[in-house]
């Protein structure tokens, strides 16, 4: 049948609300749209006339599966604007804190939301019946990144220690020693579930997208390092919206994100895995060039196996860190608040989330600016369905409908983050 109407009322197995709209005619994809409806959240809005010190309390609340990628990104740009600089053990405890975020995020993403649909399972649950073990596995990784952010973060959802300078209270060497058991536990159940999802049947698709991340000169990028491309972008953070721009598009309430330049991108584990495989350890290097998943990788249904040697990478992160903590003389430093412009950009496991504030001169937000992962990656959501539904055109509603969930999830996206998924409906008339 050339013509075809799909409707998914509610994606499940994402964060938020949302539809996909697919006009196909006489074989041909006419029109599509990634539809996010959930209603506009006025976080941005919130922020205008509040003290530089609520910002990362209340950015947080944005997501309650990445609040600490939110706090980063706020107290980074405040840190800008006020000249302030955060070194040492502090900088340490805050890619400890990322780490538990990473872990506990991709843990949740890899078994709970997205293996179903490779497994052939509607859900987790449906799929805990055939594997236990699996599923069993995937919580435990989970709540050794929670564990993390439970000590530093004060606790495990919308952490509360974290604050512009460092952190209302460091935790003490045996506070992070406590935590070593279960990151060592976590650390093989990392390397298990990279192995056990690259066993996982991907779809044959593939695209030359414009990976966008954050690179460091030294580490496998978290808070900090210049915003890069493989198409030739190298920019400092603050040169984000120089580079970048948000359009409108009526049919989301999610402003979508381009380069001026080029148009659509791609941002999150796959962009940071093909820029930034040099700065991962040798461990995890190995594991990858042994199951042949060295980069470029272009096909998004191997993001499943990237977040999992992500995993592996936090945990044995996490671990050095702790290894060679010492608690700081204090847990923050002296921040001294003056008019200016901040600009922050960390790595939330989605991807790249930019931040950009005006404060006054007495610390009160002028006005404020937010750019999550998902709303930069709608444009390319749009277009892998775009290209993967004239592939399925022959089967059937319900496949096709499996299939474009499939595509979409590859991104894991956090649709109430984007709102400043999925229904889905095919129309043939």
């Amino acid at each position: 049948m050339r013509n075809k109407t799909i409707k998914v009322d509610y994606l499940a197995r994402v964060e938020g609300e949302g539809a996909l709209y697919v006009k196909v005619k006489d074989g041909a994809v006419k029109d599509v749209k990634f539809k996010i409806f959930e209603p506009p959240r006025f976080f941005e809005a919130f922020l205008r006339g509040r003290h530089y010190s609520e910002a990362p309390d209340i950015t947080a609340r944005i997501c309650g599966i990445c609040p600490v990628a939110y706090q980063m990104s706020a107290v980074h740009a405040m840190e800008y604007a006020f000249g302030t600089k955060v070194e040492g053990k502090l900088r340490a405890l805050r890619r400890l804190l990322y780490c538990g975020e990473w872990i506990e995020s991709h843990a949740l993403h890899v078994y709970l939301l997205h293996a179903p649909d490779f497994l052939g399972y509607e859900d987790a649950i449906r799929m805990a019946k055939d594997y236990p073990e699996a599923v069993k596995r995937g919580l435990r990784l989970k709540k050794a990144g929670n564990d993390i952010v439970n000590v530093l973060g004060g606790r495990e959802i919308h952490p509360i220690n974290v604050k512009v300078g460092g952190f209302y209270k460091s935790p003490s060497k045996r506070e992070l020693e406590a935590l070593v058991p279960s990151l060592e536990w976590a650390r093989g159940a990392a390397e298990e579930t990279v192995r056990w999802t690259a066993t996982l049947e991907a779809p044959e698709y593939a695209y030359d997208y414009e990976f966008v991340a954050l690179r460091h000169p030294l580490e496998y990028p978290f808070n900090e390092g210049r915003i890069v491309s493989n198409k030739g972008l190298d920019i400092d953070v603050s040169e984000y919206e120089v580079h970048f721009a948000e359009e409108h598009v009526q049919h989301s309430n999610a402003l979508h994100s381009v380069l001026k330049e080029r148009g659509a991108y791609l941002v999150g584990p796959l962009a940071r895995y093909n820029l930034n495989f040099d700065r991962l350890t040798p461990a995890v290097q190995n594991l990858a060039e042994e199951l042949g998943m060295v980069p470029p990788l272009t096909n998004p249904f191997l993001g499943i196996v990237v977040r999992s040697l992500e995993t592996m990478y936090a945990c044995e992160e996490a671990l050095r860190i702790i290894r060679e903590y010492e608690p700081p003389p204090q847990p923050s430093v002296e921040v001294t608040p003056r008019a200016g412009m901040g600009y922050g950009c960390t790595e939330a496991p989605r991807g790249i989330l930019y931040h950009r504030y005006f404060v006054s001169e007495s610390g009160l937000i002028r006005d404020a600016k937010i750019v999550p992962p998902t709303s930069q990656n709608q444009k390319s959501i749009e277009g892998d369905l775009a290209r993967l539904v004239p592939k399925l055109i022959s089967q059937t509603v319900e496949r096709i409908s499996w299939q474009c969930e499939q595509a979409v999830r590859n991104y894991d996206p956090c649709i109430s983050c984007a709102t400043h998924f999925l229904r889905l409906e095919i129309d043939e008339s």
